[in-house]
């Protein structure tokens, strides 16, 4: 990267991200003569020789990185250094050599050749909120023939690179047995407005009047993939109203978009929660076939306090049964290897059972 700093994300003002390989160059051999594509392939393919015997069995889903933290994205919001901060809207990742010439190649094909001299000018800083910009304020530019153009642009360039890395991975891992995965993020902030700010700027040209997230199902389900959402456990009261955050409205549009494309969809919780109000809201996403696994994430020991592991304990068996929550029983001991009596009297006894679940983070339904 010392050598060719293009070669990663760009915003506006030449700040680099060194997090993912900008996908301007997927194809171009920049690489030391080879394509970024083509080092992705070799590491899938050396992944497969070294655990084939797992394949199938062991390691029964395979989740594609496409992107920072494994996610279909932009790194829009990147928090290092207090760059960006929630509820920003984020900046376009646009600004790389490669990028900038696919745009200007664009522009030309549309008749637009000044339309390719970079990305929108009014599109404000990372930490801004909608109406502060003159691109995602209620009328803004993002509504023009203009902002379309360029919305349409920055969001195709991710669905084509996506499309190409499982292309890969398809080719790598087809009859292996394992499923293949890949992790959208979930982008709650803004949505009630009418830009969706902080998802543009990601790449998912999702707004009021469009649906940014039946593309990327088609595109899943083209190659066989799980599409595999976020932010499942959260409520839109439990979100701070200036933010405008609607995760709840976001999911069931996910959930409506993987099951018009014919995609499974599986999901994650984005935050560190232990309560029976974000278990209670997993499941009711899960309830009648509606997720296909569940990744519960940031487990660490305060999921073993009394409390804690007991809903735990009910979270899974719900999820077991299907997304229906079972009255939570004071302890465990007769039903199933989750223990969860007397942990409050006894908490200097460390149960078998829990040190078992401590490697345990996804519920297959």
């Amino acid at each position: 990267m010392s050598s060719n700093p293009d070669i990663v994300y760009t915003d506006r003002s030449g700040r680099r991200n060194p997090e993912y390989i900008s996908l301007g160059c997927d194809t171009l051999p920049v690489l030391k003569g080879r394509t970024p594509i083509q080092v992705y392939t070799d590491y899938m393919r050396s992944f497969r020789e070294r655990f084939g015997d797992y394949l199938g069995n062991v390691i029964a889903e395979i989740q594609v990185g496409m992107g920072p933290c494994g996610e279909l994205r932009y790194p829009s919001y990147p928090e290092a250094n207090g760059t960006w901060r929630f509820p920003g809207i984020g900046e376009f990742q646009c600004y790389d050599k490669y990028m900038r010439a696919s745009l200007e190649a664009a522009a030309m094909a549309a008749g637009h050749e000044e339309w390719g001299r970079g990305g929108p000018h009014d599109a404000g800083e990372y930490k801004q909120m909608p109406d502060e910009t003159g691109f995602f304020r209620h009328d803004g530019t993002w509504s023009t023939e203009y902002g379309r153009f360029f919305l349409e642009w920055y969001s195709g360039m991710l669905l084509e690179h996506g499309d190409r890395v499982l292309a890969a991975a398809e080719a790598v891992f087809g009859g292996t047995g394992a499923t293949l995965s890949a992790k959208v993020a979930g982008i709650h902030w803004h949505y009630g407005t009418r830009s969706h700010a902080a998802e543009l700027t990601a790449g998912y040209y999702n707004t009021r009047h469009r649906d940014g997230y039946a593309p990327i199902a088609r595109m899943l389900a083209k190659r066989g993939a799980v599409l595999n959402f976020t932010c499942m456990e959260m409520k839109d009261e439990q979100q701070p109203q200036h933010a405008n955050c609607s995760p709840e409205q976001l999911v069931r549009q996910v959930k409506a978009a993987a099951s018009a494309a014919g995609v499974e969809l599986a999901g994650e919780n984005a935050l560190e929660r232990y309560d029976e109000a974000a278990f209670s809201q997993v499941m009711s996403t899960a309830r009648g076939a509606g997720l296909a696994a569940f990744t519960y994430l940031r487990m660490n020991k305060t999921l073993f306090d009394g409390d804690n592991w007991r809903q735990f304990v009910s979270f899974v068996r719900g999820m077991a049964d299907g997304g229906t929550r079972p009255a939570l029983p004071r302890c465990d001991t007769g039903h199933s290897d989750l223990y969860v009596g007397f942990l409050d009297a006894a908490k200097e006894r460390k149960a078998p059972e829990a040190e078992g679940a401590a490697t345990a983070t996804a519920v297959a339904l």
